[in-house]
């Protein structure tokens, strides 16, 4: 525990005189009358040795006594003078200190050298189990861990003033740490907040934002300004392994092709199931690095890590209770995240299940909701859920053209990447690893044939709901 005024006082067996600097602050240096200054950190009180003679004299000097009140006087003087001109000024003051006044400088040098020593091995013994809190946990597990170490709350912002992810806060205390890192005018109910940069110089990446219980305390000020480099370096790593990440999507290209050969990379990727649920999990604030959070919540599940990353926006399927459990933690999730769920599809078909997921994310994102099936989206499921069999095999119909044209399963799958994909027509040719202009060609067949023009929002809507027509 950091030495304050009051303790100090109380190892001296002095009198403490309250003064301008109060009793709680804590103590960083000791100095005598005679080398004293202005003080340079308000945030630690600075203790000043003098003896009978000095305070004496001070009564002749403003100048000094308007610099002493921000710091504390110790003596072993006592005498009606000394108390005079120390509380006129309103100097705090430790007087009668048990003592002398020839070992007053070193005992309460070598006091505080004890002191800063136990508190450098306190905070390098939580920075090693915060160090570990980010192998095992990432940036969640550090916030998680620093607030317990401070004791307090802490609030972890992106450069934008979005909410990464916190610990021990209400939201009273996050509406303060975002009008306090980023200058809003509004009245702070917390007055002892720490902001402290995530990153070098002009390079900000972030703001760690915390409130130890105890003020002044220097251990949570120190903790929290080296956790904040400790952050830089988990938010400017990104995986290395390049090949690793080129190798988890081809395989997961394989997958969505379906037939024999997914199920047998499947099985060696250890799943074993025959039905899973296609997900897409994107975030409102690029502070967040999606892909590393799935990973921890998938090995928090004991899932494998089946899923890719395109520009942002993660793609993946996993067992249906697994989704369940991804969904809660996405709608409790500290930062905003968009989830999207298609629906369970056998290992033939799961390349649907993850276009599903993938509109149903980008549902969630338009609507402002954290989770959306597919399912729940109005414009499909619900539209064909109130038809009958004769209507829906009516929509079907809209795509006979294609089934009855040569090659038919190219021309439809064609089609059915083009809508998923929202009509990107880079996206679309390289899931359907063809030419551009082979892609062209193929949309103007299909729409010579169908008579759609999938330039045109309600074509594109009546072409989807064929598609859905059949696959049902």
């Amino acid at each position: 525990m950091a030495r304050d005024v009051a303790s100090v006082a109380r190892y001296l067996h002095g009198e403490l005189l309250p003064g301008a600097v109060p009793d709680a602050r804590a103590v960083n240096a000791v100095v005598d009358m005679g080398s004293f200054g202005a003080p340079t950190d308000r945030l630690f009180a600075t203790l000043v040795v003098a003896d009978d003679e000095q305070l004496r004299a001070l009564g002749d000097d403003p100048d000094r006594l308007a610099l002493l009140r921000d710091a504390v006087v110790v003596t072993d003087a006592d005498g009606p003078a000394v108390r005079e001109v120390l509380l006129g000024a309103e100097i705090t003051a430790t007087v009668g200190a048990a003592t002398t006044q020839e070992l007053l400088a070193p005992t309460l040098t070598s006091l505080l050298a004890v002191d800063q020593a136990a508190e450098a091995r306190a905070i390098t013994s939580a920075m090693r189990v915060l160090t570990l809190a980010a192998r095992r946990s990432g940036i969640t597990g550090v916030i998680a861990e620093l607030a317990h170490r401070i004791d307090g709350w802490a609030v972890l912002l992106d450069r934008h003033g979005e909410v990464i992810t916190t610990a021990g806060a209400g939201s009273l205390h996050i509406d303060d740490a975002i009008a306090v890192a980023v200058g809003r005018p509004v009245r702070v109910r917390h007055r002892a907040l720490q902001v402290h940069p995530v990153g070098p110089g002009e390079d900000i990446t972030a703001q760690l934002v915390t409130a130890p219980r105890n003020d002044n305390s220097g251990r949570g000020r120190e903790l929290s300004s080296q956790t904040a480099a400790l952050l830089d370096l988990l938010m400017r790593t990104r995986d290395s392994s390049h090949l690793e990440r080129l190798g988890r999507s081809m395989m997961f290209e394989t997958v969505l092709q379906g037939g024999e050969d997914a199920a047998r990379l499947l099985r060696r990727w250890g799943v074993h199931e025959r039905t899973l649920v296609g997900f897409a999990l994107a975030s409102r604030t690029s502070g967040v690095d999606v892909e590393h959070l799935l990973a921890l919540w998938l090995d928090e599940l004991g899932a494998e890590h089946v899923f890719t990353s395109q520009r942002g926006l993660i793609l993946g399927a996993v067992r249906e209770d697994h989704a369940q459990q991804i969904a809660h933690r996405a709608r409790t999730y500290a930062s905003t995240l968009y989830l999207g769920l298609g629906r369970p599809a056998d290992i033939d078909a799961l390349e649907r299940s993850v276009d599903e997921a993938r509109h149903a994310c980008e549902a969630a994102r338009t609507g402002g909701e954290r989770v959306v099936r597919y399912e729940a989206i109005p414009t499909v499921a619900f539209v064909l859920g109130q038809l009958n069999r004769d209507q829906t095999q009516r929509i079907a119909r809209l795509l006979d053209p294609l089934r009855a044209a040569d090659r038919p399963d190219e021309l439809i799958q064609t089609l059915r990447v083009f809508l998923s994909a929202n009509g990107a027509w880079g996206e679309s040719a390289a899931r359907l690893r063809i030419h551009r202009q082979t892609l062209t060609a193929r949309i103007r067949r299909i729409e010579d044939l169908t008579g759609l023009s999938l330039a045109d929002p309600d074509d594109r809507v009546a072409a989807w709901l064929a598609l859905r027509a059949i696959d049902g």
